[in-house]
């Protein structure tokens, strides 16, 4: 299964499902598609992604990974963005609201 997306700041992506067991994991290839300034470092299907979810005790542990970024540059931008929003997901898990993305609305 193929799937894209537009990112607000970075613009499309897409990538191929590669392992779904449901419900508690989901692997599948990712990459951002060539934009006004050409090709991006990570092309679609460049890197991988992994989410599992572990129960523990009354909860779920949410295990990421995201692997086979091209170099240092590319890990840290895209830790940056991993931390953002999964720092989010954990407010809205909690039964929070992480209120208005930031991002989206060009504050960061």
């Amino acid at each position: 299964m193929e799937s894209s997306t537009e990112a607000p700041l970075a613009g499309p992506s897409s990538g191929r499902a590669g392992c779904a067991r449901e419900p508690r994991r989901l692997v599948y290839t990712w990459g951002w598609e060539k934009g006004e300034s050409g090709p991006n470092s990570v092309p679609p299907g460049s890197s991988t992604i992994e989410i599992e979810l572990v129960p523990e005790g009354d909860g779920t542990r949410l295990r990421f990974a995201h692997r086979d970024l091209p170099d240092a540059e590319a890990s840290a931008s895209h830790a940056h963005g991993w931390d953002h929003y999964l720092g989010r997901l954990v407010v809205a898990a909690r039964g929070g609201d992480p209120g208005a993305d930031p991002w989206v609305g060009g504050e960061m």
